[in-house]
């Protein structure tokens, strides 16, 4: 805000000079193409802050899946928040598009896994969940399973699983 503040006080001091300097003072000249370059500066400083963010963003959507916590949700900016859902959405677009009638889940086995199923512990209540075989766990705060690895994943990575490393 600081420096868009400032680039606008610069634009509006370069505004008045220009009138000034087509009226009979081409002295200023110069300091309106030193202005101009402050501008073109701070743009490009902008724009190189605002698409480290906007990677910063969709490197979220892979580590915490499609729901975000409130916790980084609350240090986005409304339009962060909407070009977060539109990534989303675009990825699942894709994403059902690749790997037939089920579509294929590519923010799954981020890293290569050593086993197929894992042992976590719920470090939160979290209700029921099922297992593609038809199998409900009940998942109570401090409870251990020996789950899929593919199925409780993003529950790993929302924070109610923890994985138990033998």
């Amino acid at each position: 805000r600081q420096v868009l503040e400032e680039m606008r006080t610069l634009y509006e001091r370069n505004q008045a000079d220009v009138s000034e300097a087509k009226a009979g003072r081409p002295d200023l000249i110069f300091l309106i193409r030193f202005r101009h370059c402050c501008l073109l500066r701070n743009q490009r400083c902008l724009l190189a802050y605002l698409y480290d963010r906007l990677l910063r963003i969709r490197a979220l959507r892979w580590e915490y899946g499609s729901v975000l916590p409130n916790t980084v949700q609350f240090h986005m900016s409304a339009e962060e928040v909407e070009w977060f859902n539109q990534y989303k959405k675009s990825l699942a677009t894709y994403m059902r598009s690749v790997g037939g009638e089920e579509g294929l889940d590519l923010t799954q086995d981020i890293k290569p896994p050593k086993s197929l199923y894992i042992e976590v512990r719920c470090l939160r209540d979290y209700g029921e969940f099922e297992i593609d075989d038809g199998t409900t766990v009940l998942l109570k705060k401090n409870s251990q399973h020996f789950l899929p690895r593919w199925k409780c994943e993003q529950l790993i990575r929302q924070g109610v699983l923890e994985h138990i490393l033998s």
